[in-house]
């Protein structure tokens, strides 16, 4: 008897005359091929995970049914929504209100829950989806995507807990606009799905509004300013500030050193940029200089919080002073809190950099900061975040610009906008070609997961060294 005919006929293994596992199979492949990703080369699986979400959301957005005329939307118009939305930027090429049908913004507002999640986030639910767990690999990758927030055994658990914790914020967050929809005059259901729709992409720092006129109706509205505000403010904090928060409340002394250095350099950048905002469009008649005073000191708050990431606005980006442009340029390339919803190169990478300085003007060996010390390979990574950013900024400003035509400061503006992931615009994507529109797409893309990637894989990568060259110090500066 061979070893096939000695299989009792229920035995579950898969043979070439048994059609009904080829299914199986092809899934068995798949899962295999997920876990080795996972295992091996996580960047290129957050890279994958983002990308395949990416194309199913352009894919949806190019149907007769997403736009409100019934016709196929242009692949670079689809793309560049889908991937604004999954990379939570709020750029758009066509008014999200007046050229997409309700499944459209529906698609829409999907997508940035989703991309609001994470690179790293996305790229460990797609290992569990895929294979039911996740390997030692991606548990570390998850691990660090939550600043190491839990114990290795955990990593599930966070992940419920990073979705959980989404959702009831934006729940709060739409309950509380609610009633004024409803007392602005907007039909319940009108007031239901607007609500949800900004505190959705609010939470997530995306910037989208279901309205053709933005927020600009709403531009004294505190009830309408106010939740925007904390909803875009706690989206920057990141998850795992927001998980120390949760445990920890408003005690100092427990939080960690990430949490610790997250708050305050946000807090720090809020404060400058509300003073320097206001201060520098006090007197400009186009923006807010024929505003009381309690109107020119909300929307200098408000452009601080929304200019690190948040992407509403409530003036006309062309009509600021050329040094508040350049003084937003700066906010928007700083960002928000790691592992957020917020883009830029994050707070944490000013936060180690300035600490660098600030060691090597004092002559001190160690960078310290709150009774830590920072590991040397902290601020290498930081310094690779750094220029790598600065490098996709330049490259994709100076194609722009030769595509384009447009003025450097709008030029300039238009790209560290996408790249950190912000959402302002002095209306440049809309008038870009169809070439300058891709070169966005693939800066919002490279700076939700580019930095975010790096810094993980730096930090996860640790190759042993038998040897060690003698030191030089070449001259510096």
């Amino acid at each position: 008897m061979t070893q096939r005919q000695s299989r009792s006929p229920g035995a579950a293994h898969w043979h070439p005359g048994q059609p009904e596992r080829e299914g199986l199979w092809v899934f068995t492949r798949l899962r295999d091929f997920v876990d080795d990703i996972a295992n091996t080369s996580p960047a290129r699986l957050a890279i994958s995970a983002f990308a395949v979400v990416v194309l199913v959301f352009t894919t949806l957005l190019s149907l007769p049914v997403s736009s409100a005329t019934g016709q196929a939307t242009p692949l670079h118009q689809a793309l560049f929504t889908a991937v604004s939305a999954v990379c939570v930027t709020g750029l758009t090429v066509v008014s999200t209100a007046v050229h997409w049908s309700f499944f459209g913004q529906l698609v829409i507002l999907v997508g940035i829950f989703v991309g609001g999640l994470g690179t790293l986030t996305l790229a460990s639910l797609l290992a569990l989806m895929v294979s039911k767990k996740l390997g030692v690999r991606g548990k570390l990758i998850a691990q660090e995507a939550m600043n190491n927030a839990g114990r290795l055994g955990e990593v599930g658990t966070l992940l419920r807990i990073v979705i959980a914790t989404s959702v009831v914020i934006e729940a709060a967050l739409a309950v509380s606009m609610i009633p004024r929809f409803l007392t602005l005059g907007e039909s319940p259901g009108q007031s239901v799905w607007h609500g949800v729709f900004y505190a959705i992409s609010a939470f997530n720092n995306a910037g989208f509004t279901p309205h053709s006129d933005g927020i600009v109706p709403y531009e004294t509205d505190l009830w309408i300013l106010v939740p925007l505000m904390i909803g875009v403010f706690l989206g920057s904090l990141g998850f795992p500030v927001v998980m120390v928060l949760q445990q920890n409340g408003l005690n100092w002394r427990k939080w960690n050193l990430h949490t610790k250095l997250t708050i305050q350099v946000s807090l720090i950048l809020l404060v400058a940029g509300t003073v320097l905002w206001g201060l520098m469009e006090w007197e400009n008649l186009r923006t807010i200089g024929g505003m009381n005073l309690a109107d020119k000191i909300t929307h200098s708050l408000f452009a601080s919080v929304m200019t690190r990431s948040g992407g509403f606005n409530l003036v006309d980006q062309n009509q600021m002073d050329s040094t508040t442009m350049l003084l937003t340029d700066a906010l928007m390339f700083a960002g928000g809190g790691s592992a957020s919803t917020a883009g830029g190169i994050k707070v944490t990478t000013i936060a180690v950099m300035f600490l660098a300085i600030i060691a090597e003007a004092r002559g001190d060996a160690d960078v310290k900061i709150y009774g830590r010390t920072i590991p040397e390979g902290t601020m290498r990574v930081a310094i690779s975040v750094i220029v790598a950013g600065a490098t996709l900024v330049a490259v994709s400003a100076l194609l722009l610009l030769q595509i384009s035509g447009a003025s450097l400061d709008r030029v300039l503006f238009e790209t560290i906008s996408a790249f950190a992931t912000v959402g302002l615009s002095t209306n440049l994507s809309a008038e870009l070609p169809p070439a300058g529109v891709y070169v966005l797409t693939a800066l919002m893309f490279a700076g939700r997961v580019g930095t975010v990637t790096l810094a993980a894989g730096l930090a996860l990568r640790q190759r042993s060294q038998l040897y060690h060259y003698p030191e030089e110090r070449p001259i510096i500066g």
